[in-house]
Order: C-alpha cells, then sequence, then structure tokens
C-alpha cells in the first residue's frame, strides 16, 4: 500500500475532489479544492485550532482524489459524494 505521505507528495495541482478514509476504509470526509495538492497538503502541515479538525486528521490513513476541469466542477462532485456517502465529518457540519 502507499503511503498516505507519499499520496499526498503526488497530488496534482488541479481543482478537484478529495475523499479521506479511515483505518476500517469508511469515507469520513469529502472536500472539494481549486489546487488538490495545496489544499490537502494544508491538512497535515499545519496544527489545526479546531478540534473536530484535528480529530479528523489524526483519523485519516488513505485518500482518493478526483480531477475535474473547474472549481465549479468540483462542487458539484463534492456535492453529489457527500449526498451518496454521508461522511461522519461531513455531516456534522
Amino acid at each position: 500500500m502507499v503511503e498516505l505521505k507519499d499520496k499526498i507528495a503526488k497530488l496534482p495541482g488541479f481543482p478537484g475532489v478529495y475523499k479521506y478514509m479511515d483505518a476500517q476504509g469508511n469515507i469520513i470526509y469529502i472536500g472539494k479544492a481549486k489546487n488538490l495538492k495545496k489544499r490537502v497538503s494544508s491538512y497535515f502541515t499545519k496544527k489545526h485550532e479546531n478540534r473536530k479538525t484535528a480529530v479528523l486528521v489524526n483519523q485519516i490513513v488513505d485518500l482518493e482524489f478526483t480531477v475535474v476541469d473547474t472549481e465549479f466542477d468540483a462542487l458539484l462532485l463534492e456535492n453529489s459524494l457527500i449526498k451518496e456517502f454521508q461522511p461522519k465529518f461531513n455531516i456534522n457540519l
């Protein structure tokens, strides 16, 4: 299995949607980005003041992403994926 930090290092700088998974393989958060590399990396390089975000980051063991053409496409895809999978950290928002 490719390590999480290796996946993050190889992320493209394009718009897209990312899915974070926990140790059981459950999708726990879905987000969008105009630059996947910058957005996803920010979760792992900052100290999080928000407790919920800190708890989320501690549970992430894997990620998947989908590149799209525009930030608007990312918004639409994120919305449909959240409705489909109802990840626990999105639902609590």
